[in-house]
């Protein structure tokens, strides 16, 4: 039981200590848009990772629950609603569940390929009828709101940003609990049933058609919750909270956290949110980075990042990280180093020439600012730098590839060895055959 919630214990001081250790007001915010984005991310996986449901219009209930969210808030506002701005995301989840009770009628009735199709064809009829009703969703302005309302409570009015991410990390650390909680009941052991062998948990007596449908109402009503709370810490709702360019933003999260595992989209929604917020203000090429980085992932770690911390985790339990891994994944490392440099070198030279530093080509007064040094764009010797730190990567990674593929061989059998005679003295301790 105490190694059950250790877990928790540590997600709940992280999220207490973080406005301590990064109390800036851009800090404070990228925080308040992780937490959001983490929640997002964790409803998402109950489609994907849970269920095998491949959505690509999660945002929608999102996107809806946070309408309803910014409508209650100004109804609050003009003194004709008496609610707490505090419980407001519940009902941003209330309105998530009641769209998907309406929508996941219909687009659960089918699986695999076919609801996947169906939920694209959905968030585009949803992000067009927001556009078609300016009066209840604000058009292409979206509609704006005032979080700071009423009387204080305890001192709380939720105008500085340090209280909405203390909400935002309360709502976080409840509902990831409650999610957390539905995998081990009944219905989440189900859904598992139906997203490995639909025809035999038709066959013992469950509607898999049913448990899909309850399981998209209950990830809407946490999306709902999540945009909610976006709804407060923004306090503007546009069209772009339903669009199918943020649904597939929450899918690509996801998988790159690891949807196997419940702490991968928490992995993944900070990730994500670092690369669209944090790298944005460095590059505008930050989401060839992000495809990029996602290519990366689909190809060397199917799994996602949380599939390489347990990998690597269960090395060091079972001491079986040797220091020939050790050195070998240096190595690896320094090579990958080498190879990013030399693509985001000439990532940025490129990105540089297309946006046109065309009128001073031929001075040569175009320079791409890449950890603080300036690169001629239009110089050779820039490009044969990159080509060079990129080839030489390459060719350090190819050199150490088998060595390596032998050692992690090695070390996982070795791993497994330990895993197995852990398990027998466990089993004989309790007195098992």
């Amino acid at each position: 039981m105490k190694r059950s919630l250790l877990p928790w214990l540590c997600f709940a001081l992280a999220l207490l200590a973080a406005p301590l250790v990064f109390p800036q007001s851009a800090a404070l915010s990228l925080l308040s848009q992780m937490g959001t984005m983490v929640l997002l991310c964790l409803s998402y996986n109950m489609l994907l990772g849970e269920g095998g449901m491949l959505s690509f219009g999660h945002a929608v209930y999102s996107g809806l629950g946070a309408f309803g969210a910014i409508h209650l808030m100004n109804r609050i506002g003009d003194g004709s609603v008496m609610f707490p701005i505090t419980l407001v995301p519940l009902a941003g989840g209330v309105v998530g569940a009641l769209c998907g009770v309406v929508f996941g009628y219909l687009t659960t009735r089918r699986a695999g390929t076919t609801f996947s199709m169906i939920t694209l064809g959905l968030v585009e009829l949803v992000s067009a009828g927001v556009l078609m009703f300016p009066d209840l969703f604000g058009g292409e302005g979206g509609i704006s709101g005032n979080r700071v309302v009423g009387e204080p409570v305890l001192g709380i009015s939720y105008g500085p940003q340090t209280e909405v991410y203390y909400l935002i990390a309360g709502w976080l650390l409840v509902c990831a609990a409650a999610i957390h909680a539905l995998r081990h009941t009944p219905l989440g052991r189900i859904l598992n049933a139906v997203r490995d062998n639909p025809e035999r948990a038709a066959f013992i007596g469950y509607d898999p058609q049913r448990v899909r449908y309850l399981a998209l109402i209950l990830s809407a009503f946490f999306a709902g919750v999540s945009g909610g709370l976006s709804a407060i810490n923004f306090e503007i709702v546009s069209a772009e909270y339903v669009g199918a360019l943020r649904s597939g933003s929450i899918l690509l999260f996801t998988f790159i956290g690891g949807a196997a595992y419940f702490y991968g989209p928490i992995i993944g929604g900070v990730v994500g949110v670092l690369f669209a917020s944090l790298l944005s203000a460095y590059t505008q090429a930050w989401q060839f980075y992000l495809g990029a980085f996602f290519i990366l992932i689909v190809m060397c770690v199917p799994g996602g990042l949380a599939r390489l911390i347990d990998n690597l985790a269960r090395l060091l339990r079972a001491h079986a990280f040797t220091g020939e891994l050790a050195r070998l994944l240096a190595g690896l490392a320094a090579a990958g180093l080498a190879v990013l440099a030399g693509l985001v070198l000439a990532t940025e030279m490129a990105y540089q020439l297309s946006l046109g530093s065309l009128a001073d080509a031929g001075q040569g007064m175009a320079p791409a600012v890449l950890f603080g040094v300036a690169f001629d764009v239009h110089s050779p010797l820039a490009w044969g730098a990159a080509a060079l730190s990129a080839a030489l990567g390459i060719a350090a990674i190819a050199r150490l590839r088998a060595p390596w593929s032998v050692a992690w061989s090695r070390a996982w059998k070795t791993m497994e060895a330990a895993e197995h005679e852990r398990r027998a003295a466990a089993l004989q301790e309790r007195g098992a055959p």
